[in-house]
């Protein structure tokens, strides 16, 4: 994509101190990609915006699960995403608040959702951006043991990866197309 479409600057830059340690934006869907195929035990952890935010003609949902039946990820459902994946035909590897699965994330002796071990890489998407920000600064901070990468159009910089600031829906589908169509 070229490089003029996506703003490389989150819009919340003024004042936002995230330490030393800030996101790496992955404006690539390729590379988003590689980054999700590298991950040994990924987990997604799907938030609320997920089921009601439409990117297109679908749903953000769609768009997610289209990338985890491309990648064998595990799912975490928080607030009432479970509901809307199961009339999708997936149901989520686990339900839990988003307070207690980061809780959980940051134990390095936790075996994961399915007991496999640790995961390596969690992906947030659909999680209120201030939630998610707290979440992935209290990963950043306490669980050094795992990546995280923010899939959401609006950037978050205390992930270890972050999509661009993406105002443009059709941007933003186009995005999340091109990430799918690397993991097939």
């Amino acid at each position: 994509m070229p490089r003029g479409e996506f703003l490389f600057v989150p819009y919340y830059t003024v004042n936002t101190l995230t330490g030393t340690k800030a996101a790496q934006v992955v404006s690539d869907p390729v590379e988003a990609a590689e980054i999700i195929d590298r991950a040994r035990n990924p987990l997604y952890i799907l938030g609320p915006e997920a089921i009601t935010a439409a990117v297109g003609e679908k749903l953000l949902l769609e768009y997610v699960l289209e990338i985890v039946k491309a990648s064998s990820i595990l799912t975490c459902a928080t607030a009432h995403v479970k509901k809307k994946m199961l009339e999708f035909g997936k149901k989520p590897d686990c339900v839990y608040d988003i307070i207690e699965i980061i809780h959980f994330l940051k134990m390095p002796d936790w075996q994961g959702v399915r007991g496999r071990g640790p995961h390596d890489l969690v992906l947030f998407t659909g999680i209120r951006c201030d939630l998610a920000e707290r979440g992935l600064a209290t990963l950043k901070h306490f669980a050094p043991h795992l990546k995280t990468f923010a899939v959401c159009r609006r950037g978050h910089p205390n992930a270890d990866y972050t999509t661009p600031v993406i105002p443009r829906m059709e941007k933003w589908r186009d995005y999340l197309e091109e990430i799918i169509k690397g993991l097939y």
